[in-house]
Parts: C-alpha cells; sequence; structure tokens
C-alpha cells in the first residue's frame, strides 16, 4: 500500500496498542475509537482490532447498512468468538487471541484444585485451643493430596495444555477429551474414550472448551448421571456448557461433590439464584484470564499478527466459523 494510500487500522484496544502500531512505520494510519460500534466505522478502516467490551454485546442480529464496508480483516482480543454477531464472518478474516490467558487459567484452575482438597480456610488457628483442636484433627481428617488424584480436562487447546502440564507436576494422572483427534498429547496424558468414561474416572474434571451448537448443555442430567461420585467440577469455559439446574440437581444428590465455576449464564446470574449460595459451590465472576500481564500479552500477539498481515504471511489462529472457534 502506498504512502498516498495508507493502510488504516480501526483500534478498539487502548492508545498504548495504538500507538505500538503506529511505531511499526509509515504507510500506517490509526483510528483510536473505543466507544464508536465498529460497524459504524467499517467503511474507514481495512483492518479492526476490537473485543467483547467494544458493544458487541449490544450489536444488532442482522448486518449493519455497509458492513463490512472496506475491512478484510478484524482481529479480536477475546479467545472465544461467542460473543460476536454471525455477520462479523462477512469480513474475509477473523483471528482470536488464542492462548493468552492459559497461563493464568491455569493457576486459577490449581487454585480450585488445592482449595477443595486441602480446605485450608477451615484450619487457620488464632488461640491455643484451637491449635491443639485443629492438630488433633490433622490425625484424624488430614489434607488431602492432589497427588496420585485423576484430573479429566475436558478440551485440549492452550488452557488444557497448560492444566495438563501443571497437573502432571503434581503427579496427578491426566486424560482428556477433545473434538478432533488432529495433533498430539502431552506425554504423560491420555486420551479418554468417551464424556462418559472421563466423567467416571475423574477426581476433578475441568472445561476447557468453546461453546458452540454441539457443545452447548453437554453436561446435562443424561451426562452427569456417569459422573464419579464426588466429582469437583471446575468450568473456566462458558457457563452455557451446563444445564446449571442439572448441577444443582447433582449437587443437591451428591453425585456432584463441588463446582468451581468462572463461567455462568447469564452473567451475572439474578439476585438470589442457588448457584451463588450453595454450599457445595464456589462462584467467581469470570476473572480467572485477569492475573500476570494479560494485557501485555494480548497486546503483543495482536501486533505480531499484524506485522504478518503487512508481511502478506499466513495470521495465527483464524477463526473457523463452521465449527466455532
Amino acid at each position: 500500500m502506498g504512502a498516498d494510500q495508507p493502510l488504516v487500522v480501526l483500534n478498539q484496544l487502548g492508545e498504548v496498542t495504538g500507538r505500538a502500531i503506529e511505531a511499526l512505520g509509515p504507510g500506517l494510519r490509526v483510528i483510536n475509537d473505543e466507544h464508536t460500534p465498529a460497524w459504524e466505522r467499517a467503511h474507514e478502516a481495512d483492518v479492526l482490532l476490537t473485543a467483547p467490551r467494544n458493544g458487541w454485546r449490544q450489536a444488532p442480529k442482522a448486518p449493519p447498512a455497509g458492513w463490512p464496508g472496506r475491512l478484510r480483516w478484524v482481529q479480536t482480543a477475546s479467545v472465544g468468538i461467542d460473543f460476536f454477531p454471525p455477520w462479523i464472518f462477512d469480513v474475509a478474516q477473523v483471528s482470536c487471541a488464542r492462548g493468552v490467558a492459559a497461563l493464568p487459567i491455569a493457576e486459577y484452575v490449581f487454585a480450585a484444585l488445592l482449595a477443595h482438597n486441602k480446605a485450608l480456610d477451615t484450619r487457620w488457628v488464632q488461640s491455643s485451643e484451637a491449635w491443639r483442636r485443629e492438630f488433633q484433627r490433622a490425625e484424624q481428617q488430614p489434607l488431602g493430596l492432589l497427588h496420585g488424584q485423576h484430573l479429566g480436562l475436558l478440551g485440549f487447546g492452550a488452557i488444557g495444555r497448560q492444566v495438563a502440564q501443571l497437573a502432571l507436576a503434581f503427579g496427578m494422572t491426566v486424560s482428556a477429551l477433545r473434538r478432533s483427534d488432529a495433533g498430539e498429547f502431552l506425554p504423560g496424558v491420555r486420551r479418554a474414550e468417551s464424556l462418559a468414561a472421563l466423567l467416571a474416572e475423574s477426581d476433578h474434571l475441568v472445561l476447557a472448551l468453546p461453546i458452540t451448537a454441539e457443545t452447548e448443555g453437554l453436561l446435562n442430567a443424561q451426562t452427569l448421571a456417569h459422573a464419579r461420585p464426588g466429582l469437583h467440577l471446575v468450568n473456566i469455559a462458558r457457563g452455557r456448557l451446563i444445564d446449571q439446574e442439572a448441577l444443582l440437581a447433582a449437587l443437591d444428590s451428591g453425585r456432584i461433590g463441588a463446582a468451581t465455576l468462572d463461567a455462568v449464564y447469564p452473567e451475572p446470574l439474578p439476585d438470589g439464584h442457588r448457584l451463588y449460595t450453595h454450599p457445595a459451590v464456589r462462584l467467581s465472576p469470570h476473572l480467572s484470564w485477569s492475573a500476570g500481564e494479560v494485557q501485555q500479552v494480548t497486546s503483543a500477539k495482536v501486533l505480531d499478527n499484524l506485522r504478518r498481515w503487512l508481511a502478506g504471511q499466513p495470521l495465527l489462529d483464524v477463526v473457523d466459523p463452521a465449527v466455532g472457534y
């Protein structure tokens, strides 16, 4: 693209990212606009950098007039694309930020597993009497061990692989189930035969798969009936993967021993929902991704893809609308 026709990037990811784009060199013009819906400025830009927070949750169901304008590529700062309307794929290429939050999410998972097994929040002491009581209790009710327990992974992308690495380091048995047979599992991770088998053999089951038409409601009354009694369920993916009423019934019966939920549906749940107060549920407000330098890692990934696009190289993490991720 010549100097008289600069490449125009509509940047909705913040001015820090905008300045980094401008530093790539001449021939680039950046429009920094986090507030105007992208579809209203699509006619001005060749590339769109955006995130779900940039008005996409209120996007119209039908393609707006003039969409996609001159856009040739959309890069999202999210991993999942379920926050975006189907018409975003009217643009030739859409890529996502797959893998940027894998490490913080994996650490969240292990914080949840350790909290479940150790229950240290019930063992702290503030008096000599409590000290003696808990010391005696330690013989009769020792702290749990992750070592030797079975971790099941439903989904084995970047997050699943990161969780598996930590689990193997803890001496856990790890099995995983994923949609595609393509690609290698990590050494030490075995492939589960089926969802029913994975549920039946797991002490902890981590949901780390995208939400698609095939996976919505995947954990329901029928599938949860296969769960190993006392299973600890951890969801760091999407709330709609689970039939929440079926989960509550399984928790009430004891078939599911506990649930750590960083994703529910809807978000937030309405006041008074039983998941807020169920004694076997730990609920967090979709924050497992937030630790560490996620924003910087995301920005670096976006810039790397932009460099690849400018050089005519294949983009990383292009979304396939046919499969939903």
